[in-house]
């Protein structure tokens, strides 16, 4: 039985929520299990903006919660800048271009200037638009790489970066203080006064700043290297294949059926380039155009995925082993150029793989580790710059297959690292070396290191709590069946990062991290093994991640 305050928001709802015909036709044929999920609590707004299932409710993505967002926002914006304007851009998802004109209506309404790509764009092209075009903050309607249920709504600062911790926390309290229904200021999307076109001036700019991230500038090699490109059904096609063309990469075959913008993903349920599901059509082109490299994106461009020929098959790199692998390679190559800064820089997550930092040691690259995000690695870049360092940034990456070479953005950018795999796989294809023998020599060097992520999905309210239950369980007694040498605990801040529900257990050899996602239902835990070999490290992970299957119950 539905509680009175639920029954309240869904029968306001039901009389108000008239503007999009597909909601009212939702909340008509909901039971009550489905109407307490729609409405228990508002979606949640954070440093990742919203993010949830396309639907009706308060718990939804729909055109009240994206316009009830957007008015917060421009209430945040106009308290803090004089003539305000915000860039927005959007991905291939269902309803992402109609959230995109509701939330430049609300902007607009609130005389807040609004610059919106013409076409769906990346995100990377949404934090570059926000610093050339001199924004006051940018909004980025995408669900990454989620189902295509979703969508979502990132924010962006005037520094290009997604929100800080205490700018979200401000505009949710603007949030929170609105009526959804009565309080948003809306108007038409039309473009005019208040609303332009970002010109393609933005778009070229960009591609020649990827352009310039190149350490092998001036170096002659072979580039007609056979690749197989899919951008997933997202809005990697035209940035990622122009910039690798006009690069000299044009031997190119592109996956027909994921080639063009589809919110459904029909070929790929869950379009992630992490998992072997979404590449396995491109790995099938890859072996009837025996190419050497396949190349994917997700939706909105910023995680890229790789798979290199070995033998007859093909071989799937995690995020960390290509990480490792353009990080060699860039310091390698710069110190040889004589292109390395005095004092450079690696900005990495704390999930990510601690071999990073070995490797940063081996060519005297300071490394700064921070949580996980890649806002705080753009934070990073951005504290270089003020204090005049910005070209001692050099790489960043996280484990989930996000890389930036460059402080041109603030934020993973796919199209860089398309670009940089191309450039690194061909460079060493004239030296006589693959990707795969490369690895290999890294591990000798720095000894095997095995990374892996657990995701446990736990939906609706009950998982919500579950979750918190869980977290619960890791802050008390543990057993992982290894010596745990020291827990890191950043609920209440460490090492000056910020505040954040996340454990690390750092173990002899090895770590675990645990927390709950801040964009989806889902609790992950990573693990990293240091071993002498493969088959070592996953039978020591195999044990450990038993152990941890025991905490999820």
């Amino acid at each position: 039985m539905l509680n009175v305050e639920l029954t309240k928001k869904y029968n306001e709802w039901l009389e108000k929520a008239i503007a999009d015909p597909d909601l009212i036709a939702e909340l008509k044929s909901m039971d009550d299990a489905k109407k307490e999920d729609a409405f228990y609590r508002d979606l949640a707004f954070g440093t990742g903006g919203l993010r949830g299932v396309i639907g009706a409710g308060t718990n939804r993505m729909n055109v009240y919660t994206v316009g009830k967002a957007s008015q917060g926002l421009a209430n945040y914006v106009n308290a803090h800048y004089n003539n305000p304007s915000i860039a927005i851009s959007y991905d291939s998802r269902i309803k992402s271009d109609l959230f995109s004109k509701v939330a430049a209506g609300v902007f607009a309404a609130n005389d807040i200037h609004v610059y919106i790509y013409p076409q769906l764009m990346p995100t990377p092209l949404l934090s570059y638009a926000v610093r050339y075009l001199g924004c006051s903050a940018g909004v980025m309607v995408t669900a990454s790489h989620n189902p295509s249920k979703y969508n979502g709504y990132k924010v962006y600062g005037a520094d290009g970066c997604q929100i800080t911790t205490e700018a979200a926390k401000e505009i949710l309290g603007f949030i929170e203080a609105l009526d959804i229904f009565a309080d948003v200021k809306r108007s038409e999307f039309e473009i005019g006064e208040n609303i332009e076109w970002i010109g393609e001036e933005v778009w070229t700019s960009f591609t020649e700043q990827i352009k310039k991230q190149t350490p092998v500038a001036g170096e002659l090699f072979d580039k007609n290297v056979a690749i197989v490109y899919s951008p997933l059904n997202g809005t990697g096609l035209k940035p990622v294949t122009r910039t690798l063309k006009e690069t000299g990469y044009n031997n190119i075959t592109v996956v027909k059926e994921q080639e063009q913008p589809d919110g459904n993903f029909p070929t790929c349920p869950y379009p992630n380039p992490e998992i072997r599901e979404a590449m396995e059509l491109g790995i099938k082109y890859a072996k009837e155009n025996d190419a050497e490299l396949l190349l994917a994106t997700d939706p909105d461009c910023d995680r890229c995925g790789i798979a290199v020929k070995d033998g007859e098959e093909y071989k799937l790199l995690s995020g960390n082993e290509t990480g490792l692998l353009l990080l060699d390679w860039i310091c390698e190559r710069r110190i040889a150029n004589g292109t390395m800064s005095e004092n450079p820089v690696l900005v990495k997550t704390i999930v990510t793989s601690d071999m990073g930092e070995q490797i940063a040691d081996h060519y005297g690259v300071k490394t700064i580790n921070v949580l996980t995000g890649f806002k705080f690695i753009g934070e990073q870049i951005g504290l270089l710059e003020k204090q005049g360092r910005e070209d001692d940034y050099i790489f960043g990456f996280e484990e989930s297959y996000g890389y930036l070479s460059g402080s041109y953005v603030r934020d993973k950018d796919a199209v860089d690292a398309a670009f940089l795999i191309c450039e690194m796989f061909a460079w060493y294809k004239s030296e006589g070396i693959s990707l795969l023998d490369k690895l290999d020599e890294l591990y000798r060097e720095y000894g095997y290191r095995l990374n892996t992520l657990h995701s446990y999905t736990f939906e609706g309210s009950a998982g919500f709590e579950k979750m918190k239950g869980i977290m619960q369980k890791f802050r008390g007694q543990v057993d992982f069946g290894r010596k745990i040498e020291k827990v890191l605990d950043y609920k209440d801040g460490l090492d000056g990062l910020p505040k954040s529900d996340v454990l690390k257990f750092i173990l002899d050899d090895g770590s675990v991290v645990v927390r709950p996602s801040g964009t989806e239902p889902k609790f992950k835990v990573y693990i990293s093994i240091s071993a002498e070999s493969m088959e070592a490290a996953k039978a020591e992970e195999e044990k450990i991640s038993k152990k941890i299957e025991e905490y999820m119950k």
